[in-house]
């Protein structure tokens, strides 16, 4: 049945997406002129250990994720990681090789070099945004001890597992369609052996749940991992390279602007934050915090920052039943702390758009752009980088070793997402899949973005 699996997901993945792969190796033909230096650490978890390993910075680094906001691993997030493999060993095998049709014995040899870790310049690796609600889309089995916590309003990096059990009204709710019996029994087996901390008690479910599908289908899915932005922050000094591009966006009234340009975004009320201000009670939800920037002629003079209760998102079985980020605070920052910024003294999120600039990637691999995915935060994605390329708003970059070419975008074809085989919803647990097979038979097909240069 592996070997079965595996076959079929190579050759759906060769046949429907073979301009992926012409791309990635085509890019490769000239990265040896282009490649970094800069040496990139990551992590795995192994029997509930975590194990850190550093990568020299002249591979060519491609982007996956998966989410803090459900310990669980879903179908989709499952479709991530195998399609990021794919492409990595795929680019790789055809870079040495030659470009050519596949034939079975490619595809012979394709299957074995799954099985193994990366071998290659190409390194599928994790990019896991620790600044996520708890439960951002209703899905996690915790959901109710992280409310009744007062969690729910924080970010997933500062949330602890000392207080947190699995909600058994919702694995009832929810069992098959979005989490199983099983998985429950795994959640509470790590949060019996947690070392408080939320993220690494998620990553250490998720690993366990990596290390058997690789046996279901054939390939090693362990793909290394790396946290941004507030683990990045928490250790970088006010020198840092995210401490940099905070700073640099908030000069002034030009520079932030500047950076409204790139979301699309007009500046004339002023309330989309560049980065979310943590409040005193642990509170960071983005979606929760209301801000207003104010200006003293060109000069930011002060951010004022309130909490609310608010709503998230519903999960796909249910319109009804929406998360929700429950904090209520409000306290100002002055202009001059995000123009000249310390994490230490001033703890925040930056967007998306500017922390990405920290990620090593040289390729990201979206999942369903179009569908399921916003094509505005690709186009900020894009945008910064561009103006940034220009000399523009965010200065002295390849300082800190970043290069502002736009890296190769991917997407998971909106019209191959994985759903559950009966329920039809994206966010179903991977164990809510009986027979995996029915996966691999959906096929593999990501589109390669090249629009966006």
């Amino acid at each position: 049945m592996t070997d079965d699996l595996c076959r079929m997901l190579v050759d759906s993945f060769v046949k429907t997406s073979w301009s992926s792969v012409k791309a990635i190796v085509e890019k490769l033909a000239t990265w040896g002129e282009e490649a970094s230096g800069r040496p990139v650490s990551f992590f795995r978890f192994k029997n509930n250990q975590r194990v850190n390993a550093t990568f020299e910075g002249n591979h060519f680094f491609l982007r996956s994720s998966v989410e803090y906001s459900n310990p669980q691993l879903t179908v989709e997030e499952m479709q991530g990681i195998i399609a990021a493999k794919l492409l990595e060993v795929c680019g790789n095998y055809f870079h040495e090789k030659g470009l050519r049709e596949p034939d079975a014995s490619d595809v012979a040899e394709l299957c074995e070099s799954l099985k193994k870790p990366h071998q290659g310049p190409i390194v599928a690796f994790l990019l896991n945004t620790d600044d996520i609600e708890p439960d951002r889309y209703s899905m996690n089995p915790l959901k109710q001890s992280i409310v009744t916590s007062g969690q729910s309003a924080f970010p997933a990096a500062y949330v602890k597992t000392d207080s947190l059990k699995v909600d058994e009204q919702f694995v009832k709710k929810y069992e098959c369609t979005l989490v199983s019996k099983g998985e429950a029994e795994l959640i509470t087996a790590h949060l019996t052996n947690a070392n408080g901390s939320y993220l690494d008690f998620s990553d250490s479910v998720k690993y366990a749940q990596f290390e058997k599908l690789s046996e279901v289908f054939g390939m090693d899915l362990s793909l290394p991992a790396l946290r941004m932005p507030l683990a990045t922050l928490q250790v970088e000094t006010k020198d840092g390279l995210l401490h940099h591009v905070i700073s640099e966006t908030h000069h002034d009234f030009d520079t932030v602007k500047l950076a409204y340009d790139c979301m699309g975004r007009s500046i004339t009320k002023r309330t989309t934050l560049l980065t979310v201000p943590h409040s005193r009670l642990g509170y960071g939800s983005k979606r929760a915090a209301r801000g207003k920037l104010r200006f003293n002629e060109n000069k930011l003079e002060s951010v004022s920052v309130t909490y609310k209760t608010t709503r998230l998102y519903p999960n796909a079985m249910d319109p009804d039943d929406v998360s929700v980020a429950q904090g209520e605070d409000s306290f100002i920052v002055k202009g001059e702390q995000l123009a000249d910024y310390s994490f230490v003294e001033n703890p925040s999120s930056p967007q998306f758009f500017l922390y990405s600039l920290g990620s090593p990637e040289n390729a990201a691999l979206w999942h369903g752009v179009g569908a399921f995915a916003a094509p505005q935060l690709l186009q900020s994605y894009s945008s910064l980088r561009n103006i940034c390329r220009e000399g523009k708003l965010i200065k002295r970059l390849q300082e800190f070793g970043v290069k502002t070419d736009v890296p190769m975008q991917f997407n998971l074809s909106p019209d191959g997402m994985w759903v559950h085989p009966v329920h039809r919803n994206i966010d179903a647990s991977i164990g809510c899949v009986e027979n995996k097979a029915d996966l691999a038979h959906m096929g593999m097909k990501i589109d390669y973005l090249s629009q966006y240069r």
